[in-house]
């Protein structure tokens, strides 16, 4: 799996419609309707807002789409496969439609919506995707600039700290890494 590190954007006029896209890394629903509403109002304008979203949860991968009015299955589906066919996850691919007068039929919108969403994805930049899990971990303040560099090597990172007669943290770690690293500073509390 890929996850968007840098987003995309593209724009093409078809037949006189104008379509817009855009790609972004979402890690879950409430970024996805962020993104989704910030994208809406720079385009107040555009007669149709159709996306795809593919995110992973607790409960497994969950893809999600929607058409904006559009016939079913002509513009979020299209952006969907793409999505899938990348194998991207934890991302959201929205295009904007300003309608040119000129009916498209089905399969037009369907190459139309895919299209413009392909050309955004050209755009962006992807890493492989790296699980991280959240951990709480005690340790003596002695350890904790030891700690700070321990999680910049293994790409992990600070949620909180509480300072108290030891240092009472939540961590978050990559899940492969997550066994080699609790074990290290097990020692310490914890």
């Amino acid at each position: 799996m890929q996850v968007i590190t840098q987003p995309g954007f593209a724009e093409q006029t078809i037949t006189k419609s104008r379509f817009i896209a855009m790609a972004v890394a979402c890690a879950d629903e409430r970024e996805v309707g962020q993104a989704l509403r910030a994208f809406a109002a720079q385009h107040q304008s555009a007669h149709h807002l159709a996306y795809a979203f593919r995110l992973k949860t607790a409960q497994g991968i969950v893809p999600r789409f929607s058409d904006a009015g559009e016939p079913s299955g002509t513009a979020g589906m299209p952006v969907l496969k793409l999505i899938e066919g990348r194998d991207l996850i934890n991302v959201c691919v929205a295009v904007i439609r300003y309608y040119g007068g000129i009916n498209l039929g089905t399969g037009g919108l369907a190459r139309a919506y895919g299209g413009t969403a392909k050309l955004a994805l050209d755009n962006v930049k992807t890493s492989a995707f790296v699980e991280m899990k959240t951990y709480q971990l005690t340790i003596t303040y002695k350890q904790m600039d030891v700690m700070t560099n321990a999680l910049s090597k293994c790409n992990g990172s600070i949620v909180s700290k509480a300072f108290n007669e030891q240092i009472d943290l939540v961590i978050l770690l990559p899940a492969d890494e997550a066994t080699n690293f609790l074990n290290r500073f097990k020692p310490f509390g914890g």
